[in-house]
């Protein structure tokens, strides 16, 4: 059974200080302290930070280039839409969740970073 959207959500908000909101109408992120580590959108695709530039962004869409792209506006800060149900392995695609949370929290002042558990 591949990954859906609400499967993804559900890992997003188990991670220490993650929430849902809707900034757009229709597009669901996921957040730790303010600022997002995961786009959501309608639950065929993920947007996550893959590297702190595009340069390493671009080892993924290299890898999956049917299945990754560079995200629309901010995907030269590293960030890439992964498609749902395609070559990307669901466990990969959740690591990549893992690693963008990371990074996001990695960047948060020490004051809003979620307790560790």
């Amino acid at each position: 059974m591949r990954l859906t959207g609400a499967d993804l959500l559900e890992h997003c908000l188990a991670k220490p200080g993650a929430w849902q909101d809707e900034p757009w109408e229709g597009d669901v992120v996921a957040k730790v302290g303010d600022k997002i580590f995961a786009f959501l959108g309608s639950g065929s695709a993920v947007g996550v930070k893959c590297g702190n530039n595009r340069e390493e962004a671009d080892e993924l869409v290299d890898t999956y280039p049917e299945d990754v792209s560079k995200s629309a506006y901010i995907g030269r800060s590293g960030w890439n839409t992964v498609r749902l149900a395609g070559s990307v392995p669901d466990d990969e695609i959740l690591e990549l969740i893992d690693a963008s949370y990371e990074t996001i929290v990695g960047k948060l002042p020490k004051s809003k970073r979620p307790p560790v558990r």
